[in-house]
């Protein structure tokens, strides 16, 4: 997701696909995006408010972008951080993988091997090169 087109993201399958012999695998972590909590007609959403951190995911639907932004308070002072990512649904992942020559092996809802659903916040996907 720290790509942020999705011509970067297709170059990163390839590129990965490129440097694995038949049966590597490629594996990702990365969060779904969090798109159900956003109220119609919003563009924020909160993940993180305690007294020390305050973050929050700004979206662009439409563009398949957002801005994470993340304000800390230490020890009284402020500080400050935002990074754009492009989100992007595990199908769409699959077909990157498909383009680059991997199909995918397993999918999780985490490092447990946890089942991933549909309210899984993050998945971990294994991709094995053909």
């Amino acid at each position: 997701m720290n790509l942020t087109t999705q011509e970067e993201q297709v170059e990163c399958f390839v590129n990965a696909s490129n440097h694995l012999d038949s049966g590597g695998c490629f594996v990702v972590e990365v969060m779904v995006p969090a798109l159900r909590r956003l109220p119609p007609g919003e563009t924020i959403v909160p993940f993180s408010v305690s007294p020390n951190h305050l973050g929050f995911e700004e979206y662009n639907v439409a563009a398949q972008t957002a801005y994470s932004h993340h304000y800390w308070n230490e020890g009284g002072r402020f500080e400050s951080f935002s990074a754009p990512f492009r989100h992007v649904w595990p199908s769409e992942l699959d077909l990157m993988a498909r383009i680059a020559g991997m199909s995918l092996q397993a999918r999780w809802g985490g490092w447990n091997r946890q089942p991933f659903g549909s309210d899984s916040p993050m998945h971990v996907s294994v991709w094995e090169k053909l």
